[in-house]
């Protein structure tokens, strides 16, 4: 999908860098797939300790589907 938007070119130069890609598109992908994963991470880490599990996790290992 094409959009266009308007980000600081001192935060583009910064992420271009940071990230060893050549095109604008391929950084700004990156930086929000990054994000978007973290943001994942964060989730299921708040989730610790509010699951309850009655299987051992070499259980749920070897489990067969």
């Amino acid at each position: 999908m094409r959009t266009t938007i308007t980000i600081d070119k001192d935060i583009i130069d910064v992420l271009l860098e940071e990230t060893h890609v050549k095109s604008k598109a391929s950084a700004v992908k990156i930086a929000i797939d990054s994000y978007l994963k973290k943001k994942k991470a964060e989730k299921i880490k708040s989730m610790k300790g509010k699951l309850d599990f009655d299987m051992t996790a070499d259980e749920i290992r070897h489990y067969e589907r």
